[in-house]
């Protein structure tokens, strides 16, 4: 080998890595060559150390070229990084390849180099069998100034953004909302969690419309409150099950999910209904895959039960498989829990979930659907106070990091905490890591907000990408349903610190959302305290980028149909140093597991406004659908997005670009056992924590994906007693005759004496006598 290059790659495979003769220039080239390939890559590379290693400066970017010559377009340019602290990482692909026959010059540019990297190494990664050859590689540093500060606001404005509650109220109970591909926004309630409007069958969505602030009811056809949803690769969305009863007055049942399914069409908004799911979900999960197919788990059944089966909606079939066409580890995996697709086409479940304490174990764990086993991941802090946290995929979804945020415990009700913790996904065997503490913001516990102290953190809070590659984190409330926290911050993945900015004047607690708009603004809507009231009010948040002069502009965008692997041009108005596309939003109850930022590396043209963009060849890292495209300046400020679509929707070409696309070997090496699908069986036990028979423990043993024949607690508190330090359970244990007398015996047992009633509501009747 050449001084300082070094060979390198993965996998099973037959290959050589060695000089040529047959060179672009001067005598002398690379050549690597695979046959029998089963998995991995091969490249030259050069060598990484201090010696051979080029030195980057933090902030800056390269021009990197090369000439290649490729008998298959399984090619791509990949970058390693050198950490200061951790050493050598790989950093990002920045190019897939079309085949050449004859030499071709490739030049893409990096990302802006991250803090504490000093040397950057590369080369020319194949990934199919096939003959490469490079030569001539150069790498020249960017000279992009920084536009000239301005503050176009207030010095508040500019440091902290600012919040803008709407004239115009939410006319429905939403608790979910999707962003659609003509920017309007999905807003559905369902019941919007009132039995007066389930038992007439009132059922309401709404879509909002940004341009003119209008919202325009629609018809709902079912009660769609805590259902699921997720978009289908053509921007419709599929939303799964939702409520089919609330909690019966006399404990015989909890709430209870169905089987139906719809799809709304945003061309028409209206909702038309799929064919049934297998089993009845309430809470249930949704993911993308890169082939278009959606995985859902969990959430419960139509008897109240957990439910164990695995639901997989087929994008080549437009319907739910039956069950014998599913893989089913038959795993209760809780109400809502966060799936995130990896790069490889495995589900993370980060350890977020709604109600119920978390896996046994370590709370977190990857589920490989092929092999059909679950692996634990350690390192997750309080895993049992995950309840309503908010997990989300870091930008860019390249680095495969996941950060989670807060939580509690419904069940047990302590206070909310402020942990965050990050997994990186890249690492043979990752484990989270303890991350920065959530900034403490103002708690009203009744009289007014005051700081928080301490542990004092939050739970139903929001997590939303933003354009500039940050997080703004927004909302949530100290207790279940109770004490809202008014505080937001944004998390910088480059860093990994938080800054506090503006809070949202309106409390954001349960059933409450925030998501990320086309034109850079967050919108959040909903809440719903213990006293079943509801928050009507909408606000906007316009982050400091918006406070900092003029925006760039997308020009010209070259079509709206990309396809994995391929390079699309742009034209904006000015130099930029970052393109991105950001799946849009399909949020509720503090979970978008489908929610990702993918970085589209540039080769940018002489004048700095010409600009390729290549779209990334692995369709586990941008599933197909709708994605807002947005461009930022050297000075973080974003234009607005255009709207394009990634990927076919045909079936047959998505199984074709995830059988030839470029995955990494992260997370490898798992140091836990993989566990395989339990005995078969129909649900799991569920019921209220507080049992006395034991239906429930909080300590969680039995509760999660393991969970055997113990039950898990989901009811929580009923916040229509007391304040938010005594916990009321929302439903009872079977044992309890469901009498006033007989209920208020049993909480005097539990140290639970007289309470007030807040609001004008007595849903459990312990009130007999109508004295509050």
């Amino acid at each position: 080998m050449p001084a300082c290059w070094s060979r390198a790659g993965w996998g099973d495979h037959d290959f050589t890595i060695e000089p040529t003769g047959d060179a672009h220039s001067g005598t002398t080239a690379m050549e690597v060559t695979l046959a029998n390939r089963e998995s991995g890559d091969r490249k030259a590379l050069i060598t990484e150390s201090p010696e051979c290693a080029p030195t980057v400066t933090e902030g800056a970017q390269y021009d990197l070229s090369v000439y290649y010559r490729a008998t298959t377009p399984s090619v791509a340019i990949t970058l390693f990084r050198h950490d200061t602290a951790s050493g050598w990482q790989y950093w990002t692909d920045v190019s897939t390849l079309p085949a050449a026959a004859d030499w071709e010059e490739a030049r893409v540019r990096t990302p802006v180099v991250p803090p504490d990297t000093d040397r950057i190494s590369w080369g020319v990664s194949l990934f199919d069998d096939g003959t490469l050859i490079t030569d001539d590689y150069s790498m020249v540093e960017v000279e992009t100034p920084a536009p000239d500060p301005v503050c176009t606001g207030t010095a508040r404005e500019c440091a902290e953004g600012s919040w803008d509650v709407l004239p115009v109220d939410n006319p429905v109970r939403s608790m979910h909302s999707v962003v659609l591909h003509n920017g309007k926004v999905l807003l559905i309630a369902g019941s919007g969690n009132d039995e007066d409007m389930f038992a007439a069958g009132t059922f309401t969505s709404a879509v909002y419309d940004p341009s003119d602030g209008s919202y325009t009811v629609i018809p709902t056809p079912v009660d769609m409150f805590c259902a699921g949803h997720v978009q289908l690769a053509d921007g419709r969305v599929l939303v799964m099950s939702g409520n089919l009863a609330y909690p019966a007055p006399d404990g015989s049942h909890d709430y209870q999910g169905f089987k139906d399914s719809y799809i709304f069409d945003p061309d028409t908004e209206t909702y038309v209904r799929t064919n049934d799911m297998n089993d009845g979900h309430w809470y249930p999960s949704a993911t993308i895959l890169g082939n278009g197919d959606v995985l859902s788990f969990g959430g419960l059944r139509e008897d109240s039960t957990g439910s164990v089966t695995a639901e997989r909606w087929s994008h080549e079939e437009e319907r739910w498989l039956p069950l014998y066409r599913v893989n089913q580890t038959w795993s209760f995996w809780g109400l809502y829990p966060a799936m995130i697709l990896m790069q490889d086409g495995r589900l993370f479940y980060s350890g977020s979930h709604v109600f119920g304490d978390g896996l046994p174990g370590t709370g977190a764990s990857i589920y490989d659907y092929d092999a059909n086993t679950i692996t634990d991941v350690p390192g997750l802090r309080a895993k049992d106070e995950r309840d309503q946290s908010a997990s989300v995929l870091l930008p860019p979804a390249q680095d495969q990091r996941v950060l989670t945020i807060g939580g509690g415990n419904i069940d047990t009700n302590p206070e909310a905490n402020r942990l965050t913790d990050i997994i990186d996904l890249k690492e043979p065997s990752p484990g989270y890591e303890p991350g920065p503490p959530l900034p403490r913001g103002a708690v009203d516990l009744g009289a007014g907000p005051v700081p928080q102290t301490g542990d004092q953190g939050k739970m139903y809070l929001s997590a939303v990408l933003l354009p500039d590659g940050t997080v703004l984190e927004t909302g949530g409330a100290l207790h279940n349903r109770a004490d809202p926290v008014f505080s937001a911050s944004v998390f910088d993945p480059t860093t990994d610190t938080f800054t506090p900015v503006a809070a949202d004047p309106e409390a954001r607690g349960y059933h409450s959302s925030a998501f990320l708009l086309p034109d850079g603004r967050v919108m959040a809507t909903g809440d719903n305290p213990g006293d079943g009231s509801w928050n009507h009010r909408v606000s906007v948040y316009s982050p400091p980028y918006l406070f900092k002069g003029d925006r760039p502009e997308i020009v010209s965008v070259d079509g709206n149909q990309w396809e994995y692997g391929e390079t699309r041009s742009i034209t904006v108005d000015r130099p930029i140093t970052r393109a991105a596309l950001i799946r849009p939003a399909a949020v509720t109850h503090s979970s978008d597991p489908n929610q990702r930022y993918v970085d589209l590396p540039m080769t940018v043209g002489p004048d700095g406004t010409d600009i390729d963009l290549h779209v990334t060849g692995n369709p586990n890292l941008a599933p197909p659908g709708w994605y807002m495209l947005f461009t930022v300046d050297a000075d973080g400020v974003p234009s607005e997005a255009e709207w394009v679509r990634v990927g076919e929707t045909d079936a047959q070409a998505l199984a074709a670009a995830l059988e030839t696309a470029h995955v990494h070997d992260f997370a490898g090496d798992l140091d836990a056992e993989p566990r395989g699908p339990e005995p078969s069986r129909g649900s799991v036990p569920v019921g209220p924590a507080a049992d006395a028979e034991g239906a429930g423990t909080p300590d969680g043993e039995g509760v999660g994906a393991a969970a055997g024949s113990a039950t898990v607690g989901v009811s929580g508190c009923e916040r229509a007693y007391g304040d938010a330090g005594v916990c009321v359970p929302a439903a009872f244990p079977e044992s309890v005759p469901p009498t006033p007398a007989e209920r208020c015996s049993w909480l005097r047992e539990r140290g639970i004496g007289e309470q007030t009633l807040n609001g004008g509501e007595d849903p459990l009747g312990l009130d007999p006598d109508g004295d509050g």
